[in-house]
């Protein structure tokens, strides 16, 4: 994933043309893509979102409304486009993600639905080409994003890119601290070697830093999944489900498919079967995976409690 910090964007001034968009598209029937259900209420419509939101939060964006909602809000609040569809898997475990990071910023961005079927002219200009796709809008203009699932981690990282760049503190912002700025630059682009050595030398100096230990737990698990097939390696321990490599492995994949509540379940488990080495190899293997989460991370919480009764 690209950091829109230091990354010229894909979308150079004047290569996505948004002129045409500064004014509602011409009518036409069409059947509704979220139709009502017996109370009236819609269904089939953006997945996993959360009752009760404030529409300052997550929006709905059309074709009709793109101007209001996202080119004139871009110019004081940065927009972050989630481009999807009811029948994309993918889409429904990246856009949770997407609207719980919108609540808890508080209306420091805006997170805007784009239903790619209902709204083809967008998916069109944003040169959409696989789903889910994000990208941000920053003053009228695209920057670039990032296409398929990643972890909220990663999620994070990318919205905390955007505000920055939009020069918005995104609330009580903790001192910026230029190593772990370094340290992440150069894992977004991909220098695990160089992101390890950061990483590892803020925790000799910091051991208790959260951000590092986590950004450290991120470069371990990119080295054990890198050449890996997701879907091979799913098979894998589908196949042998006391097989302890695969099980783990597979962890990892479910962890970077945004299923990390899969993934401790999953281990947490194998705990269970196991015993001995086997278990604590097991179990080590899902603290690492606690760490690229973060401790405040509620899901990271409930698998603490079962792995506790799993040992115990």
């Amino acid at each position: 994933m690209s950091d829109p910090r230091t990354t010229p964007s894909i979308f150079t001034r004047g290569a996505v043309d948004l002129s045409a968009l500064r004014s509602p598209a011409p009518a036409k029937p069409a059947a509704p893509s979220r139709p009502a259900d017996t109370d009236g209420e819609p269904t089939g419509g953006v997945p996993g979102t959360l009752p009760g939101l404030s529409p300052e939060t997550i929006i709905d964006v059309t074709e009709t409304n793109f101007q209001s909602t996202v080119l004139e809000r871009s110019l004081t609040t940065p927009v972050i486009l989630d481009f999807w569809a009811d029948w994309c898997g993918p889409c429904k475990q990246l856009s949770p993600i997407l609207e719980k990071l919108a609540v808890e910023g508080q209306g420091a961005w805006v997170l805007g639905k784009v239903d790619v079927d209902a709204n083809p002219r967008l998916a069109q200009v944003f040169r959409v080409q696989g789903i889910p796709m994000v990208l941000a809008v920053i003053g009228g203009q695209p920057v670039e994003g990032f296409t398929g699932v990643l972890p909220e981690v990663q999620v994070k990282q990318y919205i905390d890119a955007v505000l920055k760049a939009a020069g918005v503190n995104s609330g009580a912002a903790p001192v910026e601290d230029p190593r772990l700025d370094a340290a992440d630059d150069a894992l977004m682009v991909g220098d695990l070697d160089a992101a390890e050595a950061a990483y590892k030398k803020i925790l000799a100096e910091s051991p208790a830093d959260a951000a590092a230990e986590a950004g450290l737990a991120q470069v371990e698990l990119y080295r054990r999944i890198g050449g890996e097939d997701p879907a091979s390696v799913l098979a894998r321990a589908a196949a042998d489900p006391d097989d302890i490599e695969a099980q783990r492995l597979a962890a990892d994949v479910e962890v970077l498919s945004g299923q990390a509540a899969d993934a401790y379940a999953r281990l947490v488990a194998l705990v269970k079967r196991t015993s001995g080495e086997d278990r604590e190899a097991v179990r080590k293997h899902l603290l690492s995976l606690f760490s690229v989460a973060g401790p405040d991370d509620p899901a990271v919480a409930g698998a603490r409690r079962a792995l506790a009764s799993a040992l115990f």
